[in-house]
């Protein structure tokens, strides 16, 4: 495992049906990992309210711009274990 700091990529949902999409969202992520052969295969969904959910996953540092461009997250943090 590389010694990297990990950033959080987090794409939000809002509205009624976010918890879905959110959780839908991640098993794309889940397939991009498998397709792509990531390093790293951490991924989940948070559900903050009723309408607010998000879908979340964790890659290197020295991957996150090419990601990034990739999958557009809405926004990332430092990922914090």
């Amino acid at each position: 495992m590389s010694n990297h700091r990990k950033i959080k990529l987090i794409w939000d949902f809002r509205g009624a049906a976010a918890k879905n999409t959110a959780e839908h969202h991640e098993k794309h992520l889940k397939e991009f990992i498998t397709i792509e052969q990531m390093e790293l295969n951490i991924t989940g969904c948070q559900h903050m309210s009723d309408m607010h959910s998000l879908a979340f996953m964790v890659v290197n540092e020295n991957q996150m711009t090419i990601i990034r461009d990739t999958l557009k997250p809405h926004r990332a943090e430092v990922y914090q274990s």
